[in-house]
């Protein structure tokens, strides 16, 4: 399959009514996007490209189709161009199917077919459920990949028929399976069975509740690092810096909803990004759609960041620090230029790590990051 056979299952972008009739200035992001609004664009220079899918029936919703992305895009084209060296390309929206398999199965072909072309795609989503289209996507591929979900809850309960609310459960032991690891970041515990952890630390999955990333935010760097998939929740956002989120009150602030996106720019690994559950009916005054144009834009930020990282192998570019813990010895490794660390595994393959591993190791203890990937071998 080539880009142009995905033509079928994309709709156009409609750039007159997201402007307003207005146009785009040359200092706006709009006059900087590569658009499908009438000729289908090269992805060919794209470091990132957007696709929109508004399927809510995962949800429960009755109709499929929701304007979700395009009130993302309005926003989003508005935002100061910055970042001259990060091209953007935008394929449009995903057709809706006539069922909401129907639609997995596109979004699925679609990401799969621009993973094919190298590209990092960034989905404009529906319902959570979506993302598992976006796996099915690497699935497809047979790549064996890390995965981060951030959100509010865990979807894993079986108690409930839509797929929004348990989609996990086939992702993570559906068989042939395709996950390496999985991490949650930002769980609210009142919002989760203690029986759910107890399965997910046996799977050997990682787990991170809100008010500890919340200390100290950096720890999910090295986290997204490792991941090729990215699945993002607007519910995982506090109601006031989301007003579309009517989950709850508690969660991430605006801002470091947009910290968490840009660790997942500067990730040479994050292939696939998908933002969902935006409801713009239940927004106010376009503040969350503003709030997930910021977090593209911050994306934008961390893939020009990560532009400036040189190679593992460059060891002239990092600082080396050899020590033993616990009869073990190994190799940090610190960026000169981004301050990201790394370790070096017993198979000598480096694994994304964060200052404060190295500070435990120092320290003669065992960082649980070591441990954990040591684990799943």
């Amino acid at each position: 399959m080539s880009l142009q056979t995905i033509i079928d299952f994309l709709d156009p972008v409609d750039i007159f009514q997201l402007s307003d009739d207005g146009g785009y200035k040359d200092t706006q992001l709009g006059r900087h996007i590569a658009v499908y609004d009438g000729e289908f664009p090269s992805v060919a220079e794209a470091d990132i490209v957007l696709v929109g899918c508004g399927e809510m029936r995962g949800e429960g919703m009755e109709y499929g189709n929701t304007i979700s992305p395009d009130a993302i895009r309005k926003e989003f084209y508005n935002l100061y161009h910055w970042h001259k060296e990060v091209n953007v390309a935008d394929l449009g929206n995903v057709k809706t199917g006539a069922t909401l398999q129907d639609s997995y199965a596109a979004v699925k072909t679609v990401v799969s077919e621009l993973l094919e072309q190298g590209k990092k795609v960034v989905l404009l989503g529906g319902s959570h459920d979506v993302t598992s289209a976006q796996y099915g996507a690497y699935a497809s591929l047979g790549k064996i990949i890390e995965a981060v979900c951030i959100d509010a809850r865990i979807d894993l309960n079986m108690d409930s028929v839509l797929p929004a609310d348990n989609f996990l459960m086939d992702m993570l032991t559906g068989e042939p399976n395709f996950i390496r690891h999985y991490n949650h970041i930002g769980f609210q515990s009142y919002m989760v069975h203690p029986k759910m952890l107890e399965t997910i630390d046996k799977l050997h999955f990682d787990c991170f509740r809100l008010g500890k990333v919340k200390e100290n935010i950096e720890e999910m760097e090295p986290v997204i690092r490792n991941a090729s998939l990215v699945s993002f929740d607007i519910a995982a956002i506090q109601h006031a810096h989301a007003p579309a989120n009517r989950l709850s009150p508690n969660g991430f602030t605006g801002e470091e909803a947009c910290m968490l996106m840009q660790y997942a720019g500067m990730s040479p690994n994050a292939s696939s990004i998908g933002i969902y559950g935006y409801h713009p009916d239940q927004d106010i005054s376009g503040l969350t759609a503003r709030q997930v144009s910021q977090m593209l834009w911050y994306l934008m930020d961390g893939i020009y960041k990560g532009k400036q990282e040189a190679a593992l192998e460059d060891r002239s570019n990092f600082n080396e620090f050899t020590l033993a813990f616990a009869e073990v010895e190994t190799t940090f490794l610190q960026s000169k230029r981004t301050g990201r660390w790394w370790m070096q595994m017993p198979d000598g393959k480096c694994t994304a790590c964060s200052k404060m591993d190295y500070i435990i190791a120092s320290n003669n203890e065992t960082p649980e990051r070591w441990m954990r990937a040591v684990e799943r071998g």
